[in-house]
């Protein structure tokens, strides 16, 4: 399948800070590609770039077949960008919102588009609401709705649920799943490893560079470790005694460790031998399928060892 966005290359610095680094990758019609990354990992400005809003020091990128430098006003036209900071003005309804978007994109007879978008995003009991009177979620449906008057092919969403209560974000994913149904590309940012879960591939981005670019599920089984969840007290000291004393990559999530191992026969064993030397009781532990954050932890790891 040929693909609707093609990244070559593409460097981008601000005077002495190196903000990407060479980065690549494609994304085909209709798919939902998630660039994920830590905060300044370079996701922004990557986003800011296929948009035409920034201009790169090196390499290339087309969307729809045109290049992005030579045909940037032919792209523009069909494509939505939603920022992180969306703005949305508090002083005109959800109506006046859309209508003043719609205007902007020119867009002639836009009621019955307005009024689908409404019923799309369950804004329309609230259309007379100011703005400024509406929760953080509903603002964002409000944002991706002004956003999809002038019906982009490919949208453009920075962090997209950033900030959002769990309800909200999972309203937001049904209606992106539904506009990725009606044959909308979804280019979307996320630190959220979870979100990742959900798009068709996933380019993981740290520190202006691509560590891996694939499907999530191949992504997951490109590293050849099997992951332990150990459950032990008190859990800081035997985190941190992992760390400094031993080779295994380690992860805390709340009152549990994450432990990568590449012979579980083998390995447990020393881990359960320096618990017992340093007063650590070990409560219970077992194999856990690996997660797009145990890989990314990983791949970091790989490329600091690779610089130094």
């Amino acid at each position: 399948m040929e693909s609707i966005i093609k990244v070559t290359g593409i460097t981008k610095n601000f005077k002495e800070i190196k903000a990407l680094k060479g980065i690549s990758f494609d994304v085909k019609p209709a798919e939902m590609f998630g660039l994920v990354g830590p905060d300044g990992a370079g996701k922004t400005t990557t986003i800011r770039l296929l948009c035409g809003l920034l201009i790169p020091n090196a390499g290339s990128a087309e969307l729809f077949g045109y290049d992005l430098m030579k045909d940037k006003v032919k792209i523009q036209k069909q494509i939505g960008y939603l920022s992180q900071k969306f703005s949305l003005y508090g002083d005109l309804t959800i109506d006046e919102n859309i209508e003043f978007f719609a205007d902007l994109h020119g867009v002639k007879d836009y009621q019955n588009r307005r009024n689908e978008l409404l019923e799309f995003t369950r804004l329309t009991p609230f259309r007379n609401r100011l703005a400024d009177n509406l929760s953080g979620g509903m603002k964002q449906k409000l944002a991706l709705a002004c956003t999809l008057i002038h019906k982009p092919k490919i949208i453009f969403l920075d962090e997209p649920t950033t900030g959002v209560d769990p309800v909200s974000r999972r309203d937001f994913w049904k209606i992106l799943s539904n506009l990725q149904k009606d044959g909308v590309t979804i280019f979307m940012s996320t630190p959220y490893l979870d979100e990742a879960e959900r798009c068709n591939r996933v380019a993981l981005l740290n520190n202006g560079e691509v560590l891996g670019f694939d499907t999530p599920q191949n992504i997951k089984s490109s590293i050849k470790k099997l992951i332990v969840e150990v459950v032990c007290s008190p859990i800081i000291k035997a985190y941190k005694l992992l760390k400094e004393k031993s080779n295994f990559e380690v992860q805390m999530f709340g009152d549990r460790l994450n432990v990568a191992f590449d012979d579980f026969n083998k390995d447990f064993g020393k881990i359960e031998k320096l618990f017992s030397e340093n007063g650590i009781q070990m409560i219970d532990n077992r194999i856990i399928p690996t997660s797009l954050e145990n890989v990314f932890i990983h791949l970091i790891g790989e490329a600091k060892s690779q610089t130094t």
